[in-house]
């Protein structure tokens, strides 16, 4: 079992930055592939962005390239999501997941892929 927090949500105006945080603990945290997927309300589950057990491998939503930046420390068992130059539809709950498989096939970028969730963070950007 991998258990994920996640921290560093708010409020924040369009053009705004938030940077945020999915603590683990439980498993080896470098053992797992991690990712960041949203919800807006009335939206479905979306992947925004992966990034292998080392750090070399990163994965990004079309909507957040160039924009966000995905990073981790494997000394400190934590994934960090960056998010620069933000926007109202960037507004959604984010979720922190991790996947025992550093496999980088179709699959992820599908909810079901990873079997470790955290509880969310609340992201809204104002216009």
């Amino acid at each position: 079992q991998v258990q994920l927090v996640e921290s560093g949500g708010g409020l924040v105006q369009a053009g705004g930055s938030l940077r945020l945080s999915c603590a683990a603990s439980g498993r080896t945290f470098s053992n797992y592939a991690m990712g960041w997927f949203r919800q807006a309300p009335g939206k479905e589950r979306e992947f925004v962005v992966r990034i292998s057990w080392s750090g070399a491998t990163t994965y990004y939503a079309d909507s957040v390239k160039g924009r966000f930046t995905i990073s981790r420390d494997n000394a400190k068992n934590t994934v960090y999501l960056q998010m620069n130059s933000l926007k109202p539809e960037d507004t959604a709950v984010y979720y922190c997941a991790a996947d025992g498989s550093n496999i980088g096939d179709s699959t992820i970028f599908r909810a079901d892929r990873y079997p470790y969730w955290g509880q969310g963070t609340q992201v809204t950007v104002s216009s």
